[in-house]
């Protein structure tokens, strides 16, 4: 069965947002969708002391209702800051020799656009944990560009040959089972178990951003738990 899976870009997002990536064989990143000031796009959390903290990519001023892919950096953003605020929160952490390479790699970049920023970054984590689902641009796939919502995505699935479509269980207020059916669309949802594990001998913080999953444990584990951490209704 040919599951595939449809998201919004984030910038380092949490665990379940690979595990849906490992679950699926084609996984779809919108860039012709509009950004959300409120949401999550350019913007997370991880740990300092104990507490979890928000880091995040300031953007251009720009007007309201534009894509994402058509969001632009601001000048004055200091990649140094951010990685030394992310050194500092993490430097004792088991594997931060292993994974603060590629961070600071994806953190660096010269890309000014936040989309293909963003698409680095996901690229660039998803090898790290050696995770082989292809991604595509859903720019690149030729359907109508007034569709929205669960048109568009049913329209995606049709185009791509999609016979299952993922989507994270906090999704199920907004599509119908019954409407994909009807395109020969399974509809399944993802619902990831918890996942803990220690952090600096602290109470537990979950959810924080890939980054924080990937300082405190090996590779093989965070694999593990992404192919069968979860259950799909």
């Amino acid at each position: 069965m040919k599951r595939i899976a449809i998201m919004q870009p984030y910038f380092f997002p949490y665990i379940g947002y690979f595990q849906l990536i490992q679950t699926a064989e084609l996984f779809v990143v919108y860039d012709n969708i509009q950004y959300t000031k409120k949401g999550w796009i350019n913007r997370n959390r991880y740990l300092l002391d104990g507490v979890d903290q928000r880091f995040s990519i300031p953007l251009k001023n720009a007007a309201e209702g534009l894509n994402v892919v058509d969001r632009q950096i601001a000048a004055d953003f200091r990649s140094d800051k951010l990685l030394n605020r992310l050194r500092e929160a993490y430097r004792h952490a088991p594997y931060f020799d292993c994974v603060f390479p590629m961070v600071e790699t994806c953190v660096q970049q010269q890309e000014t656009n936040l989309f293909n920023y963003i698409y680095r970054s996901l690229r660039e984590t998803c090898d790290y944990l050696g995770i082989e689902t292809e991604l595509l641009i859903s720019s690149s796939v030729p359907i109508d560009a007034g569709l929205a919502g669960q048109e568009k995505v049913i329209a995606l699935c049709q185009q791509l040959g999609a016979e299952a479509y993922i989507n994270p269980i906090g999704g199920q207020a907004l599509y119908a089972r019954e409407d994909f059916r009807a395109r020969g669309i399974e509809l399944q949802f993802l619902k990831s178990r918890p996942y803990s594990y220690p952090q600096f001998n602290r109470a537990f913080v979950p959810w924080l951003s890939i980054i924080d999953v990937m300082m405190f444990n090996r590779v093989g584990d965070i694999k593990n738990y992404l192919s069968s951490g979860y259950e799909l209704i």
